[in-house]
């Protein structure tokens, strides 16, 4: 199926796959895919988006707070009596500066990441909507119409500012050049 993904698609996949492992993912979701989009400017794709108000930095911080950002965790912990603070001192100055900040999430690895399932799915649904339009090729803003079929990280943050799959198909439509006919 790669092989029918434009390049711009495909170099939005890579950044996918390198925006998890930074990100410490064990799999490529579809949140990683929507950042990839986002991550190749210029792109149909990324222009839908823009013309939403969406962009990384917005994304990003969506899904920070739904991974529970590091500051909720110390307020928490705060109301409990503890100072987060006064326990990283004392494990550095067990362990050694910088101890809690290695890397703790189970199954993360250098090479290869596999994708979600929900990834997988979306870039078949991206398949099919740029065969129901007509295109011989996939692009960004058939990948971006695959994300934003339902049940996924990225079609929740998608919906939250108002991205709606019919909606975005229309755009979609009304970007393409007009075919002779």
């Amino acid at each position: 199926m790669f092989e029918r993904f434009t390049g711009e698609a495909r170099r939005e996949v890579v950044l996918a796959q390198e925006i998890a492992r930074t990100r410490r993912a064990g799999r490529i979701g579809t949140e990683h895919l929507l950042l990839g989009v986002l991550r190749t400017p210029g792109t149909p794709g990324e222009e839908l988006l823009a013309a939403a108000g969406i962009d990384a930095r917005t994304v990003i911080e969506e899904l920070d707070r739904a991974d529970g950002a590091p500051g909720r965790d110390a307020d928490a912990l705060a109301i409990l009596g503890i100072d987060l603070d006064a326990v990283r001192s004392a494990v550095e100055a067990g362990f050694g500066p910088g101890a809690l900040d290695r890397p703790r999430r189970r199954g993360w690895r250098a090479g290869h990441i596999p994708f979600e399932r929900s990834s997988k799915k979306a870039l078949e649904l991206a398949l099919r909507e740029a065969i129901r339009l007509g295109d011989r090729s996939i692009g960004t803003e058939h990948v971006l119409l695959g994300l934003l079929h339902p049940d996924t990280a990225a079609s929740q943050v998608l919906d939250r500012h108002g991205m709606t799959l019919y909606g975005t198909r229309r755009a979609a439509e009304r970007r393409r050049p007009r075919r002779a006919g």
